[in-house]
């Protein structure tokens, strides 16, 4: 009779990514409002961004009603903080 040689070939070990479903499609990314800055500022229709003044919060008794008056007024805010305010804001009005 002819002799029968087995040899022992190495086995290939399975991979953990063989059995696990593809990996899902990253989401795309959402740019979010910041809402510190949605309590702060408001972006008006025409796409100004307006602002209260600081000073009005406490120590009122030694500033002068006129004062007073004029720091409950909203202004405008100046052209260099607009652009980070507006990446802040990304569904106000453009």
């Amino acid at each position: 009779m002819s002799e029968m040689i087995f040899l022992k070939l190495p086995v290939a070990k399975h991979s953990s990514l063989c059995h696990c479903p593809r990996p899902m499609p990253k989401a795309i990314a959402r740019s979010k409002t910041k809402k510190s800055v949605a309590k702060r500022f408001k972006i008006t229709a025409t796409g100004k961004v307006i602002r209260s003044k600081a000073g009005r919060r406490h120590l009122l008794e030694c500033k002068s009603s006129k004062s007073k008056r004029k720091l409950g007024k909203q202004v405008v805010v100046d052209d260099c903080d607009v652009s980070r305010v507006k990446l802040n804001l990304p569904f106000g009005l453009r």
